[in-house]
């Protein structure tokens, strides 16, 4: 029986088939291989779209539906395969708006994808989409988008006697859309009438005076920071906008040249909150003849703000004698409460400078893990444990390392999976004293060499 033979197909086609490797099953230690490999022929494609734009689209249009076929065959924690999908998307538009196709039909179809889109590639799209799209093809797509967002609220649609739309859902979905897209034109007037219309939030006021900074209208901004501030108010928990705001308030106030109020204004934010983070803010706004004399006063305001906070702007501003002073007063159940990206920093700047504190820290991380019944992180807690034992025994405190022993086989006994890792360590045998992985390799090929002569 003679084979038939396959027509000849674009060459591009035939990469797009080689690199997705139909069939195969990509896991997840691969995805950044394999997507590497679909980010040269896409590139390839590109090349196109100034050139041969309509056999651009007609190559993206394949790769997108190779693309959905393939996600089946996929295991893709990061999300660079679905990176990848919307970047294809991104220069199908380009290659449409190159080819001066109709910008209706090119929005039309984008929806389509979008409400057709199983696998969540096509989600918040329109956020990259708004970077390529032209005048024309955003005017397009802002049009059907707002038809949809109206039709959302008509009565729920039915079908085979089922439960086919949820309104409420979809217009949220659209108006997040709307939203994005009256940003991208700076439609001020568009993105105020339709927050007001759903709902206005303190992260929609943040945006509006983002746009009035745009348009260089900085008194109207401020009055929306302040609007937004107010909304803000009337979420139980706030929201993540307040942080915004008043970065964007200080900027304003200082543009209008009111700098003494945004100073005030960050003094009173990192009051309330004394951090690394607001302390970075203030400073922004403190002139540089004054840095010093702020400083002193950021440092007393934060003693009696939350520990961990206080940590790392002791650490950040190596304010170490003040950070020492505060560990001092802090009762060791407080500091286990605190996770290692707290302790560990500072358990490191004190193992020369004050080993007692370094060993008391290490000690809290140690008991924090072992206490938590964390065991994939049990030889963190043995290295811990031994850290604090040698810190112990530098600051001539061998008594709080036997308290410490004792307290851990009175509390622990029963972990097998520790207990016989912290009793090699108190016989004086620590993680740092067994051969690394590679010395145990290198020890077990010397012996097979040997054996083999």
């Amino acid at each position: 029986m003679t084979r038939k033979r396959r027509p000849h197909s674009d060459l591009i086609e035939q990469e797009i088939e080689r690199v997705l490797n139909p069939g195969a099953f990509i896991p997840d230690r691969a995805c950044f291989s394999f997507v590497s490999d679909l980010d040269a022929v896409a590139a390839k494609i590109d090349k196109l779209v100034s050139s041969d734009p309509a056999h651009a689209i007609a190559l993206y249009e394949t790769f997108l539906a190779a693309c959905y076929v393939k996600v089946e065959e996929l295991d893709d924690s990061s999300g660079s395969f679905g990176q990848f999908v919307d970047d294809l998307y991104c220069g199908w538009i380009e290659a449409r708006q190159a080819d001066g196709a109709d910008p209706d039909e090119t929005a039309s179809r984008l929806l389509t994808w979008m409400d057709q889109d199983d696998y969540g590639f096509c989600y918040r799209l329109e956020v990259d989409a708004v970077k390529v799209f032209n005048k024309a093809n955003l005017a397009a797509f802002v049009k059907l988008v707002r038809a949809r967002f109206d039709a959302a609220a008509q009565k729920t649609a039915k079908k085979d006697g089922k439960l086919r739309e949820r309104p409420d859902y979809l217009r949220r979905r659209w108006g997040e859309v709307l939203r994005t897209l009256y940003a991208a034109q700076k439609d001020v007037a568009g993105y105020v009438s339709l927050a007001e219309e759903t709902g206005l939030t303190a992260k929609d006021c943040h945006a509006v005076a983002k746009l009035l900074v745009s348009k260089r209208k900085p008194k109207e901004a401020l009055s929306w920071v302040e609007r937004g501030f107010e909304a803000d108010k009337q979420t139980p928990h706030g929201s993540m906008a307040s942080h915004d705001l008043a970065g964007l308030k200080r900027d304003l106030l200082t543009k209008l040249g009111r700098g003494d109020e945004a100073l005030d204004a960050v003094w009173s934010d990192y009051r309330e909150h004394p951090s690394a983070y607001t302390y970075d803010d203030l400073m922004k706004c403190v002139p540089k003849a004054q840095r010093k004399e702020w400083h002193e006063k950021a440092i007393e305001a934060a003693m009696g703000a939350d520990l961990r906070s206080t940590m790392d702007l002791f650490i950040k501003t190596k304010e170490l004698d003040r950070l020492a002073e505060l560990l001092r007063q802090t009762k060791d159940v407080n500091l286990e409460d605190l996770s290692h990206y707290a302790t560990e920093p500072a358990a490191k700047k004190f193992e020369k400078t004050n080993p007692d504190l370094a060993a008391r820290l290490w000690r809290a991380q140690a008991l924090r893990i072992v206490s938590a019944k964390k065991s994939k992180y049990y030889d963190a807690a043995l290295s811990n444990f031994e850290r604090a034992k040698r810190c112990f025994e530098r600051a001539g405190l061998e008594g709080e390392w036997s308290k410490t022993v004792r307290q851990v086989r009175a509390d622990h006994h029963r972990k097998g999976s520790f207990m016989p890792g912290f009793e090699r360590l108190v016989e004086g045998v620590g993680p740092s004293d067994e051969p690394s992985f590679l010395e145990r390799a290198k020890a077990r090929w010397r012996t097979k060499e040997r054996s083999a002569r």
